[in-house]
């Protein structure tokens, strides 16, 4: 494993993976241990000790690394490139977690990397425009087989976590996650995300910066990383609230807002202003409808000593049926998860906010999202079909208000 230190801008190997069964162990170098400025990959999972460092219990590898490899996309163009093609037998986890490490793309999100050897560091990468590898990732889904220099090419995106298809890109020195529609998009699921950050950002929340553009016909969010410096090109470590909570994912449903709340207070730079923050993108959720709030949508900065809360990502709107909704992860001590403002207000004091400072926070989104709907809609290409679908239905839907 490789880790790009703070303010570095070439990495330095930090240790080995090894896996015995189901369970991953990590062991640091002794050329990193012996380092001045040698930093825990992250703590309380990787302290710099020597000898072999296992999981914490429950957990088949450490948080922190797991959070660096392909999530369900990045999984599906790995087993493509090793089978051919994917049919509906296809098993993601016919492969281990070293080798999805190892075999996805080097750009990945935060500070690490995997190669093969401990000396010499190789990225992995390939070069496509957009409409090629859009090309590419719609002929993966319907289960043709790539030509080898676009496989390649589309390997790039197999780090960036997420179920959607999605590549890398750079522009001006910018590096882009787009965000691809799917063939199996029965809603605008691009533009929906694409107006929901948008609104996000007028309501003061920080989060990434985005922009719907289009390519061969298809919507496509561009997405600014937040990961990399532009002007010196250092990669930032970053760590999921799944990591913070240590849990993984078939224990994600016992990850809770409260919890997550809890350990900024104990943990976090700054911990009374980032609690407002999170607070403020709680009710941004509940708001527009983004149900798929669960703890890897979250994330923070980790630099050695101390954690702070990234920019919001992921913040999409999802399909509903009725009114009644739920938020992924529970908001209040009780277990509240309903998707409404009484049970944020309700709430606040885990927050360290009063209930004035609560309706307050709620006031002024729900404004500047009534009065600004129309302008947001706009910027992100939404037709009048599309406004219709979103509006009162995931954007301010009634329920919220009870």
């Amino acid at each position: 494993m490789w880790v790009w230190l703070p303010g570095r801008t070439s990495p330095v190997v930090a240790g080995r993976l090894d896996q015995h069964h189901e369970i991953v162990t990590f062991t640091y170098g002794r050329s990193y241990l012996a380092r001045e400025d040698a930093i825990a990959l992250y703590l309380p999972e990787l302290p710099l000790r020597r000898g072999v460092i296992r999981p914490d219990s429950g957990l088949t590898a450490p948080g922190c690394i797991k959070d660096a490899g392909p999530d369900s996309w990045g999984q599906r163009v790995i087993l493509a490139r090793h089978s051919g093609h994917l049919d509906r037998d296809s098993d993601t986890g016919d492969l281990s977690l070293l080798t999805y490490l190892v075999e996805s793309g080097s750009d990945r999100i935060g500070g690490l990397d995997f190669q093969a050897s401990p000396t010499h560091y190789v990225a992995r990468a390939g070069h496509a425009s957009l409409p090629q590898l859009q090309q590419a990732a719609e002929t993966l889904q319907a289960g043709g087989e790539l030509p080898l220099d676009l496989a390649e090419a589309l390997l790039r995106g197999t780090s960036i976590g997420g179920a959607r298809p999605k590549v890398l890109l750079e522009d001006s020195g910018r590096k882009l996650i787009a965000k691809l529609s799917s063939t199996t998009d029965t809603y605008p699921v691009v533009k929906a995300e694409g107006v929901a950050m948008n609104l996000a950002r007028r309501c003061g929340l920080d989060v990434a910066r985005t922009e719907v553009t289009s390519s061969m016909g298809r919507d496509v969010l561009l997405v600014e990383r937040f990961d990399r410096t532009h002007t010196t090109g250092e990669r930032r470590l970053i760590v999921s609230a799944l990591t913070i909570l240590g849990l993984d994912e078939m224990m994600g449903r016992y990850a809770t807002y409260y919890d997550l709340a809890d350990l900024v207070r104990r943990r976090f730079d700054d911990a009374v202003a980032t609690l407002r923050e999170l607070f403020a993108r709680i009710v941004f959720n509940v708001l527009t409808g983004n149900t798929d709030d669960h703890a890897r949508n979250h994330a923070a900065f980790w630099d050695g000593e101390s954690l702070r809360l990234t920019p919001g990502y992921d913040v999409c709107p999802q399909p509903r049926s009725g009114t009644e909704a739920n938020q992924a992860m529970a908001i209040g001590r009780g277990g509240e998860r309903e998707s409404r403002l009484a049970v944020c207000r309700d709430a606040s004091e885990v927050y360290l906010l009063t209930q004035q400072q609560a309706d307050e926070i709620i006031a002024a989104q729900v404004d500047v999202i009534e009065s600004q709907w129309d302008d947001a809609a706009d910027e992100c290409r939404l037709t009048t079909q599309d406004k219709q679908r979103l509006w009162r239905r995931q954007i301010l839907n009634d329920f919220v208000h009870r």
